[in-house]
């Protein structure tokens, strides 16, 4: 009897119990959650680490961590588009991994030479902030490229559930250890489970090689998907600015960066003056990690899919900035911890369970250079640049003697200005990706 081939139907039926998955999408929807749990897993292992940093490294000073990050974004994208024009994917989507890797034992080093934490405080929450963005961008700008528009619909909620899987193990990891073993050993975990993030990628185009042969006669098909985007190194800037849609997904961005932002620096505030010690803030943000991805994994699993086949795109877009607007009106009339928690939680948890994988839907329909190079300035300079203004905004305002409430109010039209937008571009999309499918339809006729 073949156990292995048994285990993997078990598996395989498991999965279609939740998703509606037509044949020939097993591996590759296997091989695309386990991915995004091992890049989750490593990155939410050191999320708690970093906000003790931020705190750390002083909360007057927190717009400066903001902008220091915003700095070394810009940085990072000129690299990012060389890399893409000179090299095929096969090469430069496990670079990217392995360069953070990398820098993770980097500064496993420079906490074991006793340096003094207040030097390493800010570098290691910049950089934390940098590695999130890219990684994540890159995982989604790979999934648009492995999967087309009406997959994603069906198989984005389900693919985003291994990255909150991945986002439960690493704050508990944290949570767990972090008090008896210390920070150190936590970096040397993530780094590992990013280095299982590249065996997947390396699976997941094989797969795609063999779905392109078989689809197609001619073999230059597997060609063509590796082939260097070619182009300048800032292309992805001129493709935003030459497309109405994209530049729309930027002020959707924007928007996002400064109420998250806003939120961000309450919890600061509030978490500080409730806790005096660094190992007990540590693990309240690894406790609202974990609580933030327990209820993410409930949604995705059985409500995310459900959603968009109901209400459509636009309305799943609009549906998180709408509850976050009545969030923010409650923080203002009790702007005390719980109430903090509980709309910090209940945001993330719908960004990531409903608004974000709705908002990758968005790319699903583009080409292969805007898929990378737009949607990665877009979600590294364009939302670094939105946290980075919003965080000298935020600590004008409180420069101004403004409180607490009347910030939280004041963020309630930006966050039915949101709504607005989002709900605009899922309209959109689906004029766009009516338009593709009819395109596609009218090429296989003729061929």
């Amino acid at each position: 009897m073949n156990f292995g081939h048994t285990h993997k139907e078990r598996i395989l039926n498991a999965i279609r119990r939740i998703v509606d998955l037509h044949p020939g999408e097993g591996r590759a929807i296997t091989l695309s959650f386990v991915y995004f749990f091992c890049l989750l897993s490593s990155y939410y292992i050191l999320r708690p680490i970093r906000d003790e940093m931020g705190i750390t490294a002083g909360i007057d000073n927190m717009q400066w961590l903001f902008t220091g990050t915003f700095v070394a974004t810009l940085v990072m994208v000129p690299l990012f588009g060389w890399i893409t024009t000179r090299f095929p994917r096969r090469r430069f989507l496990p670079f990217v991994y392995l360069f953070f890797i990398a820098n993770i034992l980097l500064f496993y080093i420079l906490f074991e030479t006793g340096l003094d934490i207040a030097y390493i405080a800010p570098a290691f929450f910049i950089w934390l902030s940098v590695f999130n963005l890219f990684v994540v961008s890159v995982f989604w700008s790979f999934m648009n490229d492995l999967f087309h528009d009406e997959q994603a619909k069906r198989l984005f909620g389900f693919i985003a559930a291994g990255g909150t899987a991945g986002a439960i193990i690493g704050p508990l990891l944290t949570a767990t250890l972090v008090q008896s073993l210390g920070m150190r050993p936590m970096l040397l975990i993530s780094a590992g489970l990013l280095a299982a993030a590249v065996v997947c990628i390396r699976r997941l185009m094989t797969w795609q090689h063999a779905q392109a042969g078989d689809a197609s006669d001619d073999p230059s098909a597997t060609i063509e998907i590796e082939r260097p985007l070619g182009g300048g190194i800032l292309d992805g800037i001129l493709l935003v600015a030459r497309s109405s849609y994209l530049m729309g997904i930027c002020v959707l961005i924007l928007l996002y960066a400064t109420l998250s932002t806003f939120l961000y620096f309450q919890q600061a505030q509030i978490i500080k003056e409730a806790f005096a010690d660094s190992e007990t803030r540590t693990a309240v943000f690894a406790g609202m990690d974990l609580a933030v991805n327990t209820l993410t994994l409930l949604l995705q699993l059985f409500v995310t899919g459900r959603l968009v086949k109901k209400l459509g795109l636009g309305a799943v877009l609009a549906m998180i900035p709408l509850l976050l607007s009545i969030g923010f009106l409650i923080l203002g009339l009790f702007p005390v911890l719980p109430v903090l928690v509980a709309v910090q939680v209940l945001r993330r948890a719908g960004n990531y369970a409903i608004m974000r994988p709705a908002r990758e839907m968005l790319y699903v329909i583009l080409s292969r250079e805007e898929k990378y190079r737009a949607k990665n300035f877009i979600d590294t300079v364009i939302y670094r640049s939105g946290d980075a203004a919003s965080s000298w905004v935020y600590t004008s305002m409180r420069s101004l003697g403004l409180g607490l409430a009347t910030i939280a109010w004041a963020a309630v039209p930006l966050s039915l200005l949101w709504a607005w937008v989002a709900w605009r571009l899922g309209q959109r999309q689906n004029v766009l990706a009516q338009s593709e499918g009819e395109s596609r339809h009218e090429w296989r006729k003729v061929h």
